[in-house]
């Protein structure tokens, strides 16, 4: 059995068609029907249902790629650890990170490529749902998501900083010189905000119900980046996280505005699948983040942009 077939196995499992993971692999599709017959003899049992296309794997088959997916992984951390003994770290660290945390992912990644010049990260946004998956399934080896997240599980997790909330509205908006906004008081404003199917949203629409009221936005979008774009034009207002503002700051002609404080704030941290041994590279990525203050960083940068 040679490695090549099973990373033949994961990749038509993920692509679900023999073309795609052909492609997927840098092989003819013949080269890859061909590897995973051979898979089968090698095993004994039958790993794909077939017919005139891919319609799936056999119980077997679904089995096969569990331990696929295990070895794969296991074989890149041997060689993360042997390049650890030469004294210089390398090779690819999968990120993953929710949308609303992406743009504070830069505070971790920076440091982490400064202190191993020869590692790479290749950094992704994802739902946490499909976090939860590609962790499971070794697709990546550590992500940035809420710790308080239902997807969430097996699972470990290390906090970075609590997520605080910012009313940013037009310089001329009538509770633009307010030092502190209450959630009622939002209600009369138009919003732009996230669409419901955002874990940020989610927790802003219970941070609403918290406190007696329901927003009703004008626009709601799945990207923040789309959302400072509408508000950039001043007709809209809209219920920030503060570590957005490290990325994208206060549009000129806005300001940024306390919001009362929730009875929880919602956590945000990074988190490795459970189990034994951690991937050397997330594992780097973790001794990076605890000599760091994420939470201390991103709180000056809120009083920054408040005085």
């Amino acid at each position: 059995m040679l490695l090549r077939e099973l990373e033949y196995l994961v990749a038509l499992a993920k692509e679900r068609h023999f073309a795609r993971a052909a492609a997927a692999c840098h092989v003819s599709q013949p080269s890859l029907s061909a590897a995973i017959r051979k898979l089968e003899r090698d095993l004994g049992v039958p790993l794909v249902q077939r017919g005139q296309r891919f319609s799936g794997l056999t119980p077997e088959g679904e089995r096969a790629l569990l331990w696929a997916q295990r070895i794969l992984a296991e074989c890149d951390a041997l060689r993360q650890d042997l390049s650890t003994m030469r004294g210089s770290l390398s090779g690819t660290l999968h990120i993953a990170a929710i949308p609303t945390a992406l743009t504070a992912a830069s505070l971790l990644t920076s440091p982490f490529c400064e202190r191993h010049p020869h590692a790479r990260v290749s950094l992704t946004s994802l739902s946490s749902r499909e976090i939860n998956r590609q962790l499971a399934e070794f697709e990546i080896d550590v992500a940035m998501t809420y710790l308080d997240d239902e997807e969430l599980g097996g699972v470990r997790g290390t906090p970075l900083y609590e997520e605080r909330y910012l009313l940013l509205t037009p310089d001329d908006g009538e509770l633009a010189d307010r030092t502190v906004v209450r959630w009622a008081e939002l209600a009369a404003l138009p919003l732009c905000l996230l669409s419901p199917e955002m874990r940020n949203r989610r927790i802003l629409d219970g941070i609403f119900r918290e406190f007696g009221t329901t927003p009703v936005p004008v626009i709601e979008t799945d990207t923040v980046s789309a959302l400072y774009a509408h508000v950039a034009t001043h007709r809209w207002s809209s219920v920030i996280a503060h570590a957005w503002l490290y990325m994208f700051g206060v549009p000129d002609g806005m300001r940024v505005v306390r919001m009362e404080r929730p009875a929880q704030a919602p956590r945000i941290g990074l988190v490795v699948a459970d189990r034994s041994p951690e991937p050397v590279l997330a594992r780097a990525l973790l001794d990076v983040t605890r000599e760091l203050d994420l939470r201390d960083e991103l709180d000056r940068l809120v009083h920054q942009h408040l005085t």
